[in-house]
């Protein structure tokens, strides 16, 4: 049987007092698009920190395709791939040399570098470039190279934290197109975003966590509808005097004013008893499919940042 591509048991990191990651349990299975989500502080970049190696875990252990990152290091590092927020590119190398000494890392000779180099080059739009170095690339330009380094030594776990932080939206559809078409070649990618729009698209389950602990796990398309259901807001002729009996049993996900009333988690069975129990009251009706953020705001009392950009 196949190992899971990274099983975390019971992993807990502290930073003196603060409890970053507090007793998490996760699985990714080999060559899922997983999605670890999050308001800043939840305890995502340590998590990832500690799969590969950057920090050291208090408690717990965490295993990528069955090696201990910390028993084994040295093979569970070849094995991942991580493509960081930050740039930390070497300001006086050629974005060509970057990707050769990053394979040198992995012990990979230049002469299987170079034309490993200029493939990912190539596919990432980056190979007329190769001569430059990264100060003179645009923001894009160095989000692509950023995952191309960490493709370089082939790794089986691709670690994507925000790709696509501060892209525009045509590059960012080209990112996703190209994720997509690794993930299918049997990549196993997970992902921390702050666009939720991305991990919807992207991936088949989500992690949302808080306070260093997941708060909700399950696969994309069930966590966002079945978990949320839709939102019923109903326009009045006139202020009610009492809620109909329907109404009082959800009362603790409504909100009501003299023209309106709303009442959340409603799903399509419930739309008519609802509304005949208004009966002549109702002057217009609007049912709307609640999303990720949505839930996201709802277990962690926060709502991420959206930019024009992520709305476009």
């Amino acid at each position: 049987m196949q190992p899971a591509a990274i099983a975390i048991e019971h992993l807990t990191k502290h930073y003196g007092a603060l409890k970053a990651v507090d007793d998490l349990s996760l699985t990714v299975h080999p060559g899922e698009f997983f999605g670890l989500l999050g308001p800043n502080g939840a305890g995502k970049t340590t998590t990832i920190s500690a799969i590969v190696g950057l920090v050291r875990n208090d408690g717990g252990q965490i295993r990528v395709m069955g090696h201990d990152v910390q028993a084994d290091y040295r093979q569970a590092r070849r094995i991942v791939g991580l493509s960081a927020q930050e740039y930390n590119f070497d300001r006086y190398l050629s974005i060509e040399d970057v990707l050769i000494y990053q394979a040198g890392y992995f012990g990979i000779p230049t002469a299987i570098a170079r034309p490993r180099a200029h493939t990912l080059l190539k596919q990432f739009g980056l190979f007329e470039k190769r001569d430059v170095d990264y100060l003179k690339l645009s923001g894009g330009m160095k989000r692509r190279l950023t995952i191309a380094r960490a493709l370089i030594h082939e790794p089986k776990v691709l670690i994507l934290d925000e790709p696509t932080a501060g892209t525009d939206v045509a590059l960012r559809l080209e990112l996703w197109q190209q994720l997509r078409e690794l993930n299918r070649q049997g990549l196993t990618i997970v992902l921390t975003t702050h666009y939720l729009e991305e991990a919807e698209e992207l991936c088949k389950r989500i992690a949302i966590m808080r306070e260093g602990r997941i708060v909700a796990l399950d696969e994309t398309k069930r966590l966002i509808g079945g978990a949320t259901g839709q939102t019923l807001t109903v326009h009045l002729s006139g202020p009610l005097t009492e809620l109909p009996l329907a109404w009082q049993d959800r009362l603790a996900h409504v909100t009501q004013t003299d023209e309106q009333i709303t009442v959340t988690g409603v799903q399509p069975a419930d739309v008519g008893p609802l509304l005949a129990a208004l009966g002549d009251a109702v002057t217009g009706v609007s049912l709307t499919q609640r999303n990720l953020q949505d839930l996201f705001l709802e277990l962690t009392g926060e709502r991420l940042p959206e930019t024009d950009e992520a709305t476009a």
